[in-house]
């Protein structure tokens, strides 16, 4: 304390108040964090909204963009065919390891049988999966999506956005409900006894309502008494901790929640019907007739059919709360993280998941679709057939890992594959198989190539639209 009032002796050479007032003044100095700018308000901390400021992991954070951010994730996230690949043939045996629990052993033993198909189980799980890819099919969608393309009003636009919004929701009630009920039960266990044995009653009278099948009573007892009670709680110990962040993500779920309700599906119907654009199109569909049409579309079907999602998740969520040992939980781990990015609201594309084991094989595989690889209509250019861009990443056990990128214009296809030299040594007779299989199926080959991969290709490389302005959402912090 003495030193701070200066009434010490100094230290020569030592005097901070000299060194400060001797210091030069360097542009750009990288010591200087968050200079002032009369341009801007300056945050009060030390960001300076500079791609070189912060570290979490050795990863740079961008403050000024969460799609640049997502875009160096997407660089440098762990290759799902690659995580896939290894964590199915390690466990195709499916035997009890050391660090490996027996009830995991088991989970993986039933995620191995599903992968075992014949020609016609492939070909249903395909399909299967290029439904639930695609959430907005079939003629409503397709009428909407013309609308909006066409449309100049900014109104129809948004009543259109808010209805697709609102479908969303409606459709992703269960897995919303499973959201609000575990965030719940976290909550439980992250506050103290007294609050949390208050709040569990609430959590077993809400999970009774969902049961029941009573959202609307539901979305009462969140609204009107948890909510409350979670700020009350807030309010009276000011915990800024684990609990803060779960009762965010509580907050986004019960808007979801509330948003995707029947009531809001149709109202945003209605808002629909008052255009005189899509009133006649719509054929006088009735809001009944609607929402039967909306329970029985082919993503609703495929979603209720799918077992391998769930039981992938399943099996995951064993793993990493410690079921499994350290090498299956860092594959699951990446697993996560791939799927994570790849269905970010960031990627203009379908991603869609085939992991097979087909006569003894196991066989991985990733596709990425771009049904817009070339959008005429944007660049006037509507007298042009559209293009389709595809690419393959398959991991095939005692072949090696492939890379394949199709391009189709509707009967052209212009097909590169990038293979092991074991492979590609006999480039002359896979092209050949390869131009029998398109003509077969009522395609022509232009061009196809057979090449030794080099390094796997990014999908930013293969879909470059990714990185285009218009494609991008750019927020900013």
């Amino acid at each position: 304390m003495p030193d701070l009032l200066g009434v010490t002796n100094a230290v020569p050479g030592n005097d901070a108040n000299l060194i400060n007032r001797n210091m030069p003044s360097i542009p750009n100095d990288p010591r200087v964090q968050n200079a002032p700018d009369p341009n801007r308000v300056s945050r009060p901390d030390n960001r300076t909204e500079r791609q070189d400021s912060g570290d979490t992991g050795g990863r740079p954070i961008r403050y000024d963009s969460n799609f640049i951010t997502f875009l160096q994730r997407l660089r440098e996230t762990p290759g799902l065919s690659q995580s896939m690949a290894q964590l199915l043939r390690t466990y195709q045996g499916t035997v009890v390891s050391s660090g490996m629990e027996e009830g995991i052993a088991l989970e993986m033993s039933a995620l191995m049988e599903m992968l075992k198909m014949d020609e016609g189980a492939f070909s249903a799980f395909f399909r299967s999966q290029m439904e639930l890819g695609n959430r907005f099919s079939g003629p409503l969608f397709s009428l909407l999506r013309e609308a909006y393309g066409n449309s100049t009003s900014e109104v129809l636009r948004g009543n259109i956005l808010q209805f697709l919004k609102r479908y969303s929701d409606y459709s992703s009630s269960a897995h919303i409900q499973g959201n609000l009920l575990r965030t719940l039960t976290r909550l439980t266990r992250s506050i103290p006894a007294t609050f949390g044995n208050q709040l569990l009653g609430m959590v077993s009278e809400l999970e009774g309502k969902m049961s029941a099948g009573d959202r609307s009573g539901a979305l009462k007892l969140l609204q009107g008494t948890i909510m409350p009670f979670l700020a009350g709680y807030t309010s009276r110990t000011n915990d800024m901790g684990l609990s803060r962040s779960l009762i965010s993500l509580l907050s986004l779920d019960v808007a979801r929640y509330e948003s995707g309700s029947k009531e809001g599906v149709m109202q945003a119907f209605r808002q629909l019907g008052g255009s005189s654009v899509l009133r006649s199109r719509l054929g006088g569909v009735s809001e009944v007739d609607l929402l039967r049409l909306l329970e029985r579309s082919r993503f609703a079907q495929a979603a209720g059919r799918d077992q391998f999602a769930d039981r992938l998740a399943q099996t995951a969520q064993r793993a990493l709360r410690g079921g499994a040992g350290m090498e299956a939980q860092d594959a699951f781990r990446n697993i996560l993280s791939a799927f994570l990015i790849n269905e970010s609201v960031y990627m203009p594309l379908t991603h869609l998941v085939i992991p097979m084991d087909w006569e003894g094989r196991l066989m991985f595989s990733e596709l990425w679709v771009d049904p817009d690889a070339e959008d005429n209509l944007k660049q006037g250019r509507g007298d042009r057939d559209n293009t389709i861009r595809f690419l393959f990443k398959m991991d095939i056990q005692g072949l090696g890992f492939f890379d394949m990128v199709l391009t189709c214009q509707r009967d052209n296809v212009d097909l590169q594959i990038y293979g092991p030299p074991e492979v590609t040594s006999f480039a002359a007779t896979v092209q050949g198989e390869m131009d029998r299989i398109l003509s077969e199926n009522g395609l022509k080959p232009v061009n196809v190539q057979v090449q030794t991969m080099e390094r796997p290709l990014d999908v930013s490389a293969v879909f470059p639209k990714i990185y285009e302005g218009e494609n991008s959402i750019n927020v900013n912090a």
